[in-house]
């Protein structure tokens, strides 16, 4: 059985190094290249003490794409995350993004890239499967209740905010419906950032302390009735294995940018 060859950026990381080891299981898998800056020169299971992973771990992602690969996994910072994309479009690889902090004008123009090569790009803010619940949940929510907005809980060293999640929740309401704002933003009295960011026309509040890894809290108002849809990550990467495996067996389905991991769920 043929593999698909995957190339990992940030495969040293937190969130990587868990998704490197879920390919190292996995029999329709192959990493052929690796990307950390640190690790430079060494194969991946020399840094990560796992003999299955022979992959040369490369200082950047152009140095990794001189090895051929079917799917380009981004795992890295926000900084680097757009030029390694567009490269791994330029030669003619899938993409998945892991990495958080992009921005709604990095996507279009990821998007517009993808359409020219004709491969596709799946980015998502979070691959637990009760992230990607959350996101429907809260879509449906919206369709009835004109009042919302968003919590984002990290931890106290995220360097982006609000996080990836919940900036593509955010994103899929509005293409719901705009939130409804009783007392318009702009004509609050006091401090306007009290209110938050505004992302995709939703408040959004950002939290970073310690204690937390990752959640993200949606809030709808009624009259006289609220409802609170959460979702929380523990301390382990590992509930974004599965999903992650999933979008790189599926994002080779796809043309152009799709967000959020039920792209390629029959949800």
């Amino acid at each position: 059985m043929s593999c698909l060859r995957v190339c990992l950026a940030g495969a040293t990381g937190w969130a990587g190094s868990e998704l490197a080891r879920g390919i190292a299981v996995s029999a329709d898998l192959e990493i052929v290249a690796a990307v950390s800056r640190t690790h430079a020169g060494r194969t991946l299971g020399d840094v990560l003490g796992d003999g299955r992973l022979t992959a040369p771990v490369l200082a950047t992602a152009a140095d990794a794409l001189t090895h051929r690969c079917d799917v380009f996994v981004d795992y890295t910072k926000p900084d680097a995350a757009k030029a390694n994309v567009l490269a791994a479009l330029d030669h003619a690889a899938h993409v998945v993004i892991g990495t958080s902090g992009l921005t709604e004008e990095d996507f279009v123009e990821i998007d517009a890239a993808a359409r020219r090569a004709k491969r596709g790009v799946l980015a998502v803010g979070n691959f637990a499967l009760t992230a990607v619940l959350l996101s429907r949940f809260a879509e449906l929510a919206a369709k009835l209740v004109p009042h919302w907005e968003i919590i984002d809980y990290a931890h106290e060293d995220k360097i982006d905010a609000p996080s990836g999640t919940a900036r593509e929740i955010a994103a899929r309401l509005s293409r719901v419906r705009a939130p409804e704002v009783t007392v318009p933003v702009d004509r609050t009295v006091g401090d306007r950032e009290a209110r938050g960011a505004t992302i995709a026309g939703t408040q959004v509040h950002a939290v970073r302390l310690p204690g937390y890894v990752i959640g993200v809290e949606v809030l709808f108002g009624l009259p006289d009735q609220r409802l609170s849809i959460r979702h929380d990550a523990g301390s382990s990467a590992r509930p974004y294995v599965d999903g992650a495996l999933l979008a790189i067996r599926k994002v080779s389905g796809l043309t152009g940018l799709h967000r959020g991991l039920d792209a390629v769920l029959e949800l």
